[in-house]
């Protein structure tokens, strides 16, 4: 299997080395590791894109295919999560604050697009065995899931690896966010809000072009 590295690669690794250009300049400017989380989430983040990528050389719905969609999935949420990294954002003395500014928007980016590039190669590679609506069933799924392991990732402190390293604190907390849901009404909340932003942002980036398109055509 020959590997080749796509145009939209190329653009989202030119993305990423803006990204950690700016981070390398304020590490040697001002002798600190401030936002150095910036290159592992970063790292998390084009995990799932990673696995996408290689939807396009499986022809079948085999087993290689449904373990690589379960690890997507499971690594999807590590992309947009980069999101919430915008609440490490301060105005620190000594360094400009618009520089940081601009660092943490490109992290942001990065994160947002690796996700969303990841969610349209799954769509095509499930379009070839499901009908519309259930691939659209699929995406709304894989968005709601996604927010949800960015809420406890974020504010309970679990990661991808848990599942390995500890399944049953995962799966108990999980079990009981969705047997006693009136516990939990700021996590259902955030989840289902989450998931209907990260839902406009997908099927706008994923229209627009045939869109805008279409309005010049009027």
């Amino acid at each position: 299997m020959k590997i080749k590295i796509t145009i939209t690669s190329k653009m989202l690794l030119l993305s990423i080395a803006f990204s950690m250009s700016l981070l390398a300049v304020r590490f040697f400017v001002t002798g600190t590791h401030d936002y150095s989380f910036y290159i592992w989430n970063t790292f998390l983040a084009a995990i799932p894109y990673v696995i996408s990528t290689l939807f396009q050389y499986l022809k079948k719905m085999t087993f290689t295919a449904v373990v690589l969609l379960a690890a997507w999935l499971l690594f999807f949420p590590n992309a947009p999560y980069i999101i919430t990294d915008v609440f490490h954002y301060e105005m620190k003395p000594g360094f400009p604050f618009w520089y940081d500014l601009i660092l943490v928007m490109t992290g942001t980016w990065n994160g947002l697009i690796l996700g969303m590039v990841s969610l349209f190669n799954v769509e095509k590679f499930l379009s070839r065995f499901l009908k519309p609506g259930w691939v659209l069933f699929c995406e709304f799924a894989s968005l709601l899931l996604c927010s949800y392991g960015i809420f406890i990732g974020r504010f309970l402190r679990f990661n991808s690896w848990d599942i390995i390293r500890d399944p049953k604190e995962l799966v108990y907390t999980s079990a009981h966010h969705i047997l006693v849901p009136q516990n939990y009404s700021k996590l259902w909340v955030f989840t289902i809000l989450f998931a209907i932003l990260l839902g406009i942002m997908y099927f706008t980036l994923k229209h627009l072009p045939r869109l805008m398109n279409r309005d010049q055509v009027k």
